[in-house]
């Protein structure tokens, strides 16, 4: 088995500085894109509510007027 080569500092340093530079830039972008998917969310829960009112309320106009059909 050949023996492991010995890898050069400055390598060494700039793998583990693009690993940091990486981790950093990764948590400032989650820190960006938060807020701005928690107001999606909002927005979008909002809109559920208020589509599913408007299912129910059509849903119960088609149930009277079927009643009233077989009165």
């Amino acid at each position: 088995m050949i023996p492991p080569v010995q890898v050069s500092p400055l390598i060494k340093f700039t793998r583990y500085s693009a690993l940091l530079m990486g981790m950093i830039y990764g948590k400032k972008r989650y820190d960006y894109l938060k807020p701005i998917a928690e107001e999606e969310r909002r927005i979008e829960a909002e809109e559920k509510k208020k589509r599913e009112e408007l299912e129910r309320i059509a849903k119960e106009l088609a149930e009277a007027s079927e009643e009233s059909i077989l009165k």
